[in-house]
């Protein structure tokens, strides 16, 4: 007999409701997106444009807009310029642990799957971040799978008071929580938080999400804005391309951080573009095909649509890749990455738990840095001073 499964889009017990219509907007833009719909002369609208509306967004994220990539990436790379100058951010992951309680089809750290699991003691947070501040970095990201009984909030926070006496900027890339428990963990540190979406199509998000918290989709997508309720400086907005129609998610990608950035004009928007990787037992999703240009199209579009939002790009691109889109439209990149748990505790990089999903760009952080020099442009390692 099938599994009895809970409600997608109910919230279950504890978790914050906001008084919010931003899941219907972005819902709305969601649906409404028709690709045939949108010509050359739309697009060339667009490209006329200082400033886009979301339906120029739209075009130039349309397949009309293909035979105009070019034009889109010298108008890219001139906003690029513009507003970030010749920079370009460097941080690295630190994922200090992998248990986790959802039942994601297309997740290495799924609970089905039979991998290592671990998590980091204190004295093993230390010398994992005491090893990536010798390299230079001065600004991580804090991941864990999703597990509240394995990786409690506390835990958590203790992880982030840690990473704050090696660097100078920390971001969280964790299980979502309320708006009480985001503040927590801005006291303790964190200065931003990024959420992947995974697809804003709910009825797809319904077939990939089959057990755990993950499952409640209104409860994900409302993350961010209980993060900067909590009191964070930034959130960043994602979904991952290739597990839903690309062009769709796309879309709401952009107008989630669009009608946030709106709502919260203080804070600090970024924008992730991962695309799905290979992972451990996946024999259960059949990725949508997003090719390079296709990606370099929505990392335009994003830029063309929101001058300010950082952009990152991630390992799980090739170094030509990421050599080449940092030219255009990136602004934030990673280095000496290792998905796995502890992958910085020991010289030869072995790790205690095993890796989320593979990468694609392994070069260590003094290799990325001269690689940026090397193309003109301006490596920073932190943006922040506190006094």
């Amino acid at each position: 007999m099938e599994e009895k499964r809970i409600d997608h889009m109910k919230y279950l017990p504890g978790m914050e409701v906001l008084d919010s219509t931003m899941l219907d907007d972005v819902t709305r833009y969601h649906d409404a997106f028709c690709n045939e719909a949108y010509t050359a002369d739309n697009v060339k609208t667009a490209l006329s444009k200082q400033r886009l509306t979301p339906e120029d967004f739209m075009a130039l994220l349309s397949t009309a807009a293909i035979p105009y990539l070019e034009e889109m990436a010298q108008k890219a790379h001139t906003v690029t310029r513009r507003h970030f100058g010749n920079t370009i951010s460097i941080f690295t992951p630190v994922y200090f642990a992998n248990y986790c309680d959802n039942y994601c089809i297309y997740c290495g750290f799924n609970s089905h799957n039979k991998i290592k699991r671990a998590r980091l003691n204190d004295a093993e947070l230390h010398q994992e971040c005491q090893n990536i501040a010798n390299t230079g970095i001065e600004e991580v990201l804090m991941l864990t799978g999703e597990s509240p009984k394995m990786s409690d909030i506390r835990y958590i926070g203790n992880a982030v008071k840690i990473a704050r006496q090696y660097f100078r900027a920390v971001g969280m890339e964790i299980y979502p929580v309320n708006s009480d428990d985001y503040k927590y963990l801005h006291e303790c540190g964190a200065d931003y938080v990024t959420v992947f979406q995974e697809t804003y199509n709910p009825v797809k998000y319904e077939t990939l999400h089959l057990a755990g918290n993950k499952r409640i989709f209104p409860y994900r997508f409302y993350s961010q804005e209980r993060a900067i309720l909590g009191g964070m400086r930034g959130v960043g907005f994602a979904a991952l391309l290739g597990l839903d129609d690309y062009q769709k998610d796309a879309v709401a990608t952009g107008m989630h951080a669009w009608l946030m950035q709106r709502k919260y004009p203080h804070a600090e928007i970024s924008l992730s573009c991962p695309r799905l990787c290979p992972i451990i037992n996946n024999d259960k999703i059949n990725p949508k095909d997003v090719d390079e240009r296709r990606l370099v199209q929505i990392i335009c579009a994003y830029r063309l649509f929101m001058p300010y939002a950082c952009i990152v790009v991630s390992s799980r691109e090739s170094a030509a890749f990421r050599n080449a889109i940092i030219k255009i439209a990136a602004t934030k990149v990673s280095a000496s990455v290792c998905v796995g748990i502890g992958g910085h505790l020991k010289k030869d990089g072995s790790e205690k738990g095993d890796e989320q999903f593979e990468i694609t760009d392994s070069r260590p952080f003094d290799e990325m840095y001269t690689a940026i020099k090397t193309m003109g442009l301006q490596p920073i390692t932190s943006e922040y001073i506190y006094l």
